[in-house]
């Protein structure tokens, strides 16, 4: 099969369309005909060489895919309501850049009805992320409200839908007043320009000095002390990457007087168990907000599998509104 390797760690230019064996699906597994495969921040933290792939998954990147089931364990499909030919949306830990991608069959769901198999590729690792650690960690409730940090990104455009369809009052941050729009037109209720306001005085204000119950953040390093000073009592953060750094000071003051928690979470080396639960609760209450049109994928731009770095480094620009996805 072809697939996009890495020859080494460093910029979007080590990514190579080469050759390698096809997969073969294992105990619990389906093999897939890949016909999409989406681009997310994480692939390029790997291919820089500080996000290796778990021991025993691909080396190959990619964390999300959707295509055709061609082979596989034929109980674990049974079980997992899947059959040969079933057209999917996979979440993987690796291997999604290639023509043919092995998954858990409990991680696939089907292609939600009136989506093409690009605007699936989209779906699996925003969704299975935001799901996670808004609803499963941060607990975010109908009436409460959100900031997302990044809200343009693909993250914070599933966010922003998600949120919105299940009754929360939403606020963005995002780096130019076309990405607020942008924000804005997908259902958030305030933007803020990061670059030109500052996100914590805008909060208070939009809040009337409430503050908001859930933060979202995707940068981490210093935005946490001024992510905590737009918490309202009990309101949580968590944190989902650390693109702003590792390193943290805050107002512990305020974390104990008005009972915050801060709280993080990574998806890529959970167990199988753990995002089939995910994967029960996206079929059941998001895939039909996607099939009546509630939520519907935000994708900026498909680029051939073989323009994978292009793909990269539009990324990198932040340019981006949305998802980016390969083609095969």
């Amino acid at each position: 099969m072809q697939a996009i390797a890495l020859a080494g760690f460093g910029g979007p230019e080590v990514l190579q369309l080469t050759t390698c064996p096809d997969p073969v699906a294992g105990p619990g597994q389906v093999l897939i005909r890949v016909a999409a495969s989406g681009v997310n921040r994480p692939d390029v933290v790997q291919r820089q060489g500080h996000y290796p792939a778990p021991p025993g998954e691909s080396e190959l990147p990619g964390l999300e895919v959707a295509g055709e089931i061609v082979a596989g364990d034929a109980e674990a499909m049974q079980q997992a309501g899947l059959a040969i030919g079933d057209q999917v949306c996979a979440l993987v830990a690796g291997g999604g850049y290639a023509q043919f991608c092995v998954a858990p069959a409990v991680q696939c769901l089907p292609v939600p009805a009136g989506l093409s198999l690009v605007e699936a590729a989209s779906l699996p690792e925003t969704f299975y992320t935001v799901w996670s650690n808004l609803y499963d960690r941060a607990g975010l409730q109908p009436g409460e409200t959100l900031l997302v940090q990044g809200g343009s990104s693909g993250i914070g455009v599933t966010a922003i839908q998600l949120a919105k369809a299940r009754g929360s009052r939403i606020i963005v941050t995002a780096g130019s007043d076309a990405k607020c729009q942008a924000c804005l037109d997908l259902g958030a209720d305030h933007a803020i320009n990061y670059k030109t306001q500052d996100f914590v005085e805008e909060v208070r204000a939009i809040t009337g000095g409430k503050g908001v119950d859930v933060v979202l953040d995707m940068v981490a390093g210093d935005y946490v002390a001024r992510e905590v000073k737009c918490l309202a009592e009990d309101g949580r953060i968590v944190i989902i990457a650390v693109q702003g750094g590792t390193r943290s000071e805050f107002h512990a003051g305020l974390v104990l007087t008005r009972r915050l928690s801060i709280m993080g979470s990574t998806l890529r080396k959970q167990p199988v168990a753990f995002k089939a639960a995910i994967a029960q609760q996206l079929r059941a209450q998001v895939w039909p907000l996607i099939e009546n049109g509630s939520i519907k994928p935000v994708i900026h731009a498909v680029f051939p599998a073989a323009e994978a770095a292009q793909a990269h480094a539009l990324m990198e620009s932040n340019q981006h509104i949305g998802k980016i996805v390969l083609s095969w």
